[in-house]
């Protein structure tokens, strides 16, 4: 993009007329027409724009939030389309204060520059963050609701996923999951008995991010059961308490 905006003022284009044309604002685009030498800015950078293309760092942090957003959040356009800023949304349940802590701090540590706001909606706080790379950060961004077109992983965010399953384990079941006792009763000896345990549930309707969720637990060594299509479960002792590790109960 600072390319293409040094090659339209080359040609003698005047600033806003290239400003409207790349949705670049007008102080970018001056700033760059009277320093074409000087490095951008660290908070201002996309590790996914880059000449040298990077992942995004750190990693843990990342794979964390790739498993909110895959769980609930959002990508949408924000304002004029032609400007292409985006914004992430996150829905958080006001019954997790610490959840949404997490989602904020999150926000705020793959994308510096960006104000990460928090908006009261009905049952649940909306935790958004505006940037135009948010489709580079999450490809899986596209058209339509997640369970009806395929998600996959590009092979720079599966690097970052094998090096940190913990974290993105975390990520998808603070927001897609639960733990919780489940309780049942048994015959013994002729007579009924109660007992509880504690299980994880996760719950989704895409059959690619269950089976994301699947691959994840089995990078951590922790079994698993689909009782239903749309939901991946966890109820052996060795396995929850593998699972404790990483995620635990929501705060």
């Amino acid at each position: 993009m600072r390319q293409r905006v040094l090659r339209l003022l080359d040609s003698g284009q005047t600033i806003s007329s290239v400003s409207r044309q790349t949705g670049v604002s007008r102080a970018t685009v001056r700033q760059w027409r009277d320093h074409p030498d000087r490095p951008p800015s660290r908070t201002a950078s996309c590790p996914r724009c880059q000449e040298i293309l990077q992942p995004p760092t750190p990693g843990d942090v990342y794979a964390y939030l790739l498993g909110l957003y895959l769980g609930d959040g959002c990508i949408s356009a924000v304002g004029d389309p032609a400007k292409q800023v985006w914004s992430l949304r996150i829905m958080c349940a006001d019954a997790w204060p610490g959840l949404q802590e997490e989602c904020v701090q999150a926000l705020t540590v793959i994308r510096p520059g960006n104000k990460v706001r928090r908006l009261p909606r009905q049952g649940c706080t909306e935790i958004n963050c505006f940037s135009k790379h948010w489709p580079h950060l999450f490809p899986q961004h596209g058209p339509g609701k997640k369970h009806e077109r395929r998600i996959s992983l590009e092979s720079w965010q599966r690097e970052i996923v094998e090096a940190n399953p913990g974290s993105l384990a975390r990520g998808l079941f603070h927001s897609d999951g639960c733990r919780s006792n489940n309780r049942v009763r048994r015959e013994f000896g002729g007579r009924s008995q109660w007992y509880e345990y504690p299980r994880y549930l996760f719950v989704n309707e895409s059959r690619d991010i269950l089976t994301l969720c699947e691959e994840t637990l089995d990078m951590l060594g922790v079994a698993w059961s689909r009782p239903k299509p749309n939901t991946v479960s966890v109820a052996r002792r060795e396995a929850v308490e593998r699972l404790d590790e990483f995620v635990g109960p929501k705060h």
